[in-house]
């Protein structure tokens, strides 16, 4: 059994490799002005790395710390997000850093799938987006709107006023943008949902994407970054102007499964680019960790219900790691 002495050197490693890993990393790229984003110390990840340690379990807990020391999206999907959201917002201004937020709380959230809930009514959900405004003041961060609201809605959404979805995403957008330093980006789907890019610009123009920063393109999926950002500038065309977007790189290390449900839990998947905005891409504002690694995807494989830790697909993830 290690000594009480070596675990607290290990723990305090990690901690200050969290506190280090928000930074501006070397970077092969070419050079754009660096947003450095927030790591929570205190995610699955961080406490399920610090117990493995405790435990001994060296391998695995040094493992897992290629997740913990990595900036994720803080998802917003309850009632009462403004103290939430505030409490994110300031702790990383006061680490010199910007949070990275996800709404998830649109009316018929996930169509009733392993991620279903949302706001009762439009009602709810203006007065949630409010709150969720409220909270971020003037400190800014990155805010992903709504992942798969639009993708769902365009590919057949059961029950869904498709008109009010949209006028509430553009109500959303409209009321983060009015928060000084507030980069919002509407959630597109990925690279194979709507493969036709020109089926998703009316309803993404109606969702106020034109008033955001740009879109978001893979939250949750696995599609490699080069497949992503060759979509990504399809439906940058067909959009017209000069519309911006973000990759969610959290798991896409070996591209997507080619089995049955690709998309939830699949195996033989690990982590992929570290959140940066220096993507070498002008289009691309920054690749970001929005689904959080080692989160169930939904009661798939084995999984936990949707969100919930899963200790052993996070170790796959991280063991199958390049970075």
């Amino acid at each position: 059994m290690p000594s009480q002495a070596i675990v607290r050197s290990v723990l305090v490693a990690v901690l200050g490799l969290c506190a280090l890993a928000a930074a501006p990393s070397p970077d092969s790229r070419a050079p754009r002005a660096d947003v450095s984003f927030w790591v929570n110390p205190d995610t699955s990840a961080a406490r399920q790395a610090g117990a493995w340690l405790r435990q001994g379990r060296f391998s695995d807990g040094w493992a897992l710390a290629r997740i913990a020391v990595r900036p994720q999206a803080e998802w917003l999907s309850k009632d009462g997000p403004e103290p939430v959201v505030r409490s994110f917002v300031r702790r990383a201004a006061a680490a010199g850093r910007t949070a990275v937020l996800v709404t998830y709380f649109i009316p018929d959230r996930d169509c009733g799938a392993y991620s279903a809930g949302g706001a009762r009514d439009a009602a709810h959900y203006r007065v949630w987006i409010d709150r969720f405004a409220a909270g971020l003041g003037a400190h800014g961060a990155y805010v992903i709107v709504e992942p798969d609201a639009v993708a769902l809605a365009v590919a057949g959404c059961p029950g869904a006023d498709t008109d009010e979805r949209y006028g509430l995403l553009a109500y959303a957008v409209d009321r983060l943008k009015r928060q000084p330093g507030t980069k919002v980006y509407v959630d597109a789907g990925n690279a194979t949902w709507i493969p036709q890019v020109k089926r998703l610009v009316a309803p993404l123009r109606q969702a106020g994407v034109d008033r955001a920063d740009g879109f978001a393109l893979n939250v949750s999926n696995f599609h490699t970054d080069a497949v992503s950002v060759e979509y990504g500038h399809r439906l940058a065309r067909a959009l017209g102007g000069d519309p911006h977007f973000v990759i969610d790189s959290s798991r896409n290390g070996n591209g997507p499964y080619a089995g049955a449900e690709p998309w939830c839990n699949p195996p033989g998947r690990a982590l992929g680019t570290a959140p940066t905005t220096r993507t070498g891409v002008p289009a691309v504002d920054a690749y970001l960790w929005v689904k959080r690694p080692g989160e169930s995807d939904g009661t798939c494989r084995g999984g936990p219900v949707a969100g919930g830790w899963w200790p052993r697909y996070a170790l796959e993830l991280a063991r199958n790691s390049r970075i």
